[in-house]
């Protein structure tokens, strides 16, 4: 097993991306907190790890709230004395175009996506750095990397954390830490569903055909799975991978290319 013996938090563990990210990490040896807003969803997770033999704790964080940040830290470093491995999972989509978008939404947009791995980012250099190691991967989208119609507020977020991303790992290069973006287009996850709907109602097409859309942003022509994500940031946190930081690595089938 590659990461046996390491620790990691996951936010936005309860589901979707989150959720296979989390079971990879553990299938591998890693002792995983699952952290997020939904505690049924995050003990349903941290029980499927138990079972197969890993330590695991479901923690409730709002990533948004620098005092509940501090809280989930906090009680993974009570437990396991160190933290090697942070996956800033945790995010939100809003479909409108940007000259409706209110600006509620739009801090909102900003806060959960962008703000929310900025906390988790400093939380664990304050581990990692005396430790002078560890392994930061943020999940962006290919929304950090071009524009989209009805997305532009999550897009700006986006992009905003891959410049994070960027900058922490110039920060952090020559102290063992890598810090790295894993940028996902359409994954098989509520968030897709959500795009299914409103394609399907605004366009009044059936949601089969929503997919198919969805589809076809890629050159692949398929929407991906969740475990085809956990297994890039799986190999981004291991040892091998200790050269690679500051990078955005997509996992889209094609629909970016750089």
């Amino acid at each position: 097993m590659r990461l046996a013996g390491k620790t990691a938090i996951v936010t936005g563990g309860g589901r979707g991306i989150g959720e296979a990210i989390a079971l990879a990490l553990a299938a591998e040896g890693c002792a995983v907190a699952v952290a997020g807003r939904s505690e049924a969803h995050l003990e349903k997770v941290a029980g499927k790890i138990r079972e197969a033999g890993r330590e695991s704790m479901a923690v409730r964080c709002d990533v948004t709230d620098p005092h509940s940040v501090k809280e989930l830290f906090g009680k993974a470093k009570q437990k396991w004395e160190k933290l090697d491995i942070l996956v800033n999972n945790a995010g939100q989509s809003h479909s409108d175009l940007l000259a409706r978008v209110s600006f509620e939404t739009w801090n909102q947009m900003l806060a959960i996506n962008l703000t929310g791995t900025f906390l988790c980012c400093q939380a664990a250099l304050q581990w990692m750095l005396p430790q002078k190691s560890g392994r930061i991967i943020n999940i962006a989208s290919t929304a950090a990397k071009m524009g989209f119609r009805y997305a532009g507020a999550y897009a700006a977020a986006k992009h905003g954390v891959l410049g994070l991303t960027r900058s922490m790992a110039l920060e952090t290069a020559t102290s063992g830490i890598t810090v790295n973006a894993v940028c996902p287009g359409w994954v098989s996850t509520d968030m897709a569903e959500k795009a299914v709907t409103t394609i399907s109602g605004k366009t009044k097409v059936s949601e089969e055909k929503a997919r198919e859309i969805l589809a076809n942003d890629s050159p692949q022509k398929r929407i991906l799975d969740p475990e085809e994500i956990a297994s890039t940031v799986v190999w981004l946190a291991c040892e091998q991978a200790r050269g690679i930081t500051g990078q955005a690595i997509d996992v889209s089938g094609g629909q970016v290319m750089s």
